[in-house]
């Protein structure tokens, strides 16, 4: 029998991905009775973060490769495991997965979990950078207790790649809080008033999409396809959600719109804590991304009735059925994306017969209570294997 409450503590890069990502998951496990901590780098979110009752301990972990950087965030994670000894250490991301497992195995703590969100190499990526990717995930792997995938298909890749065996991996899954993403709390005044504080026009055709501002969520592809939207939607308005990463090599500056010539029909909204009163006011939502694990905005855009087109890779494939409940368009081809978004403005009974399968597909398999299960679950068995 246990004779303390169970340490438990989730890593992640950013503030960010704890606050918007983990905090559910957290607040259930210590609903459960978890004593729970988390870490990421400094950020602005931090105090939020702990006004939530989670203890927060901030080490820098950068997001790029940084040798000497890394080295001493391997160090203070070492120290911090050691001096706090948890029982459960989770890991999120690549760095926090790589850094944050090792950190835990060489302090002894008996159960090492990772999720991986969506691997960083696919089969078209150059030969250097898939084995890269691949030589540091099985070091990963190999100080993993249990290796979390949010999609099935990187579950196959890593038995393929010698990863990890599939003994140590479980499928994990995506969902969200369906209470908060309901159409019906949005009526027809709403969304008028909605557009009116975005300076829309009524009757103005909104495609929306939620992601990073880099390029590799396929926002290039996206404004060549805006292009020919607007040829025939003139006022069309292309919504784009998600904070800018100046820090990444792939970073795009709002001003690249000028070059497409949509600096009229694209607006930036940066970082939103209410991306479900956007929902509503999108009549077609997009996600052109070029690699992804498991996209929460899909689901977010599922639950909310929205006609949907996405990209044919992996993560999306499990969210969405080609002409069943969204459109599926070949990655990096913006005819093929124009197409599908004209469509889906011009067959407005298809558009919403697809919108209705995908709330029921939302809220049969992607309901976030399904994956704290699984991984409340886990925990259990890992805690009867490893500590009692």
């Amino acid at each position: 029998m246990l004779n303390h409450k169970l340490k438990i503590c989730h890593i992640a890069s950013a503030d960010m991905t704890v606050k918007l990502l983990l905090m559910p998951q957290l607040k259930f496990l210590m609903g459960l009775g978890y004593d729970a901590y988390a870490i990421c780098s400094p950020g602005a979110l931090v105090g939020e973060i702990e006004k939530e009752g989670i203890k927060i301990h901030t080490i820098e972990i950068k997001r790029k490769i940084s040798p000497f950087a890394d080295i001493v965030s391997l160090c203070r994670l070492f120290f911090y495991f050691r001096k706090e000894k948890f029982d459960i250490i989770h890991a999120h991301a690549p760095k926090p997965g790589l850094l944050g497992q090792l950190a835990a195995k060489l302090a002894g703590v008996p159960i090492i979990i990772n999720t991986v969100h969506g691997l960083y190499f696919t089969e078209s990526s150059p030969f250097l950078k898939r084995t890269f990717f691949i030589v540091m995930d099985r070091l990963a792997a190999h100080c993993s207790t249990l290796i979390f995938s949010q999609n099935s298909e990187d579950i196959t890749t890593m038995i393929k790649e010698k990863i990890a065996p599939a003994k140590k991996i479980q499928y994990l899954g995506n969902g969200i809080d369906m209470t908060r993403f309901v159409l019906e709390k949005y009526g027809a005044s709403f969304v008028a008033q909605k557009k009116q504080e975005l300076a829309l026009a009524s009757a103005v055709k909104v495609i929306g999409t939620v992601g990073r501002l880099v390029e590799e969520k396929g926002y290039l592809d996206l404004f060549e396809a805006m292009k020919t939207v607007v040829k025939k939607y003139p006022d069309a308005i292309l919504l784009a959600v998600g904070p800018k990463e100046p820090e990444k090599k792939d970073a795009l500056n709002p001003e690249i719109t000028k070059e497409y010539g949509l600096q009229n029909n694209v607006i930036f909204l940066g970082e939103r804590k209410d991306v479900e009163q956007l929902y509503p006011i999108m009549d077609v939502f997009v996600l052109a991304s070029h690699r992804e694990g498991f996209p929460r905005s899909v689901i977010e855009a599922m639950a909310m009735q929205k006609p949907i087109v996405v990209t044919d890779i992996r993560g999306c494939r499990e969210e969405i059925e080609n002409n069943k409940n969204g459109l599926m368009v070949p990655m990096k081809n913006p005819e093929e994306l124009a197409k599908a978004i004209i469509f889906l403005l011009e067959h407005p009974d298809e558009a919403k017969e697809m919108a209705k399968n995908a709330k029921i597909k939302a809220v049969k398999e992607f309901d976030e209570s399904l994956v704290f299960n699984r991984i409340a679950q886990a925990y259990s068995r890992l805690i009867r294997e490893k500590i009692i």
